[in-house]
């Protein structure tokens, strides 16, 4: 086994301080050797580091591995941190087996390409309309991330779930309460009541307006399985997992891909010539900054092999997406931005298995569309502050720039 002596475990989250570069953490790890290593989380418990591409999709598509965050001993980013889904319906992203296959069933017609194509004229116009106002501000520099990257995000799930956008940033807000700023049990019980409230309100809303979109499918759905009402309780979680997935964590791509690509010119340029590039440089920015820094996390339901380490059941198991998607076994060159790199599906940067992101089809197809039409009607777009003066936070587990001055 790897294990190496207890004052020398690193402990985790690892996270990065540089936008393009993976921590030193895991490069000495990699000068230690071996594939899998141990870790402390904050709690004082060790678990287990996967670190290798091949590793990370073998223990992401291995039903030995639970999802589930509820089960004793699950690794915790933080101490108690996992109390407030006790007070949510079970998340997809937290079910394991049958229960998952039957719910992400439920939902996965809403993600398929051919809704997501029908789609793409709508995050188009949503897109320009966030260029038309970017370009109309009065002074420059301009914020990048307030004006583009945090409001299209917002507006795309408005038109995917039927949601109101301002309903989602209180979603978004009261969720964040919940989870970063309620200190006791009471103050995180009272913050959950206030989310349920809200949430429930919405839903009844839609269910007395129903339209065309992700909501009102599931309303129905629900009360035909249901053979009545619809259960509100579930929906909420489901409501408030999209917003949780598809806000800071697009947000945080947007602002990144933008970052990466002003901070390359002659990249962009080729990009700017020929935009059947586009897709391929999407991929190779999914890989290349892998923006989850914490997880997917897994527990050990066995005994399993992994790496040539033997994870007993019952033990934590972090799989960071950066280390995984820079791994030079899998990837040549892999610390090396390159759009003419072959695209290549063995990246992890939506997970891998029976968890894969549901959502990674409009996450493309946002992320294409908006950097076309970027540089398409803004040729002279420019960083205007040296990229080494940007702030840079983590919005939940997803790491990108809290700000993002450009100007043209």
């Amino acid at each position: 086994m790897n294990e190496i002596a207890t004052d020398a475990v690193p402990e985790f989250p690892i996270l990065r301080t540089c936008p393009f570069s993976v921590p030193d953490t895991y490069r000495k790890l990699d000068e230690v050797g071996g594939r899998v290593h141990q870790i402390r989380m904050s709690d004082g418990r060790l678990a287990w580091l996967i670190t290798k591409n091949e590793d990370a999709r073998a223990v992401l598509s291995d039903a030995r591995f639970s999802s589930e965050k509820l089960r004793p001993g699950f690794p915790e980013l933080s101490p108690g941190g996992l109390k407030a889904l006790t007070y949510f319906s079970p998340f997809l992203v937290n079910m394991d087996g049958p229960e998952h296959s039957q719910a992400r069933r439920a939902v996965l017609s809403e993600f398929s390409v051919r809704r997501i194509n029908a789609m793409k004229p709508r995050i188009q116009r949503i897109v320009d309309t966030a260029i038309d106002r970017l370009l109309a501000q009065p002074e420059r520099p301009v914020d990048f991330v307030a004006h583009l990257a945090n409001p299209v995000p917002t507006l795309v799930l408005e038109t995917f779930l039927g949601v109101p956008a301002d309903d989602l940033d209180t979603i978004e807000r009261n969720t964040e309460k919940m989870l970063r700023e309620a200190r006791t049990e009471e103050e995180q019980r009272a913050a959950a009541e206030g989310l349920h409230a809200h949430l429930d309100a919405v839903i009844a809303a839609k269910e007395e307006n129903p339209a065309d979109d992700f909501l009102s499918r599931q309303i129905e759905r629900s009360r035909r399985e249901r053979g009545g009402a619809a259960d509100r309780f579930e929906l909420a979680s489901l409501v408030q997992l999209l917003q949780i997935a598809g806000h800071a964590s697009s947000a945080a791509m947007i602002s990144l891909s933008v970052l990466t690509l002003l901070s390359d010119p002659e990249q962009l340029k080729e990009l700017a010539a020929d935009p059947d590039r586009t897709p391929a440089a999407v991929e190779e920015l999914l890989r290349f900054l892998s923006i989850t820094d914490t997880g997917p996390l897994r527990m050990a339901l066995e005994d399993v092999e992994i790496g040539g380490v033997r994870i007993r059941a019952g033990d934590g198991v972090i799989i960071p997406t950066l280390p995984a998607n820079r791994d030079a076994d899998a990837f040549p060159d892999p610390d090396r931005f390159d759009i003419r790199r072959t695209p290549d599906t063995r990246h992890v940067a939506f997970g891998y298995g029976a968890h894969q992101c549901l959502g990674q089809n409009l996450v493309r197809a946002e992320l294409q569309i908006l950097l076309d039409r970027l540089f398409s009607r803004v040729p002279d777009l420019r960083l205007a502050v040296d990229p080494g003066a940007l702030p840079f936070k983590y919005f939940g587990q997803f790491f990108g720039p809290s700000e993002l001055p450009v100007t043209w």
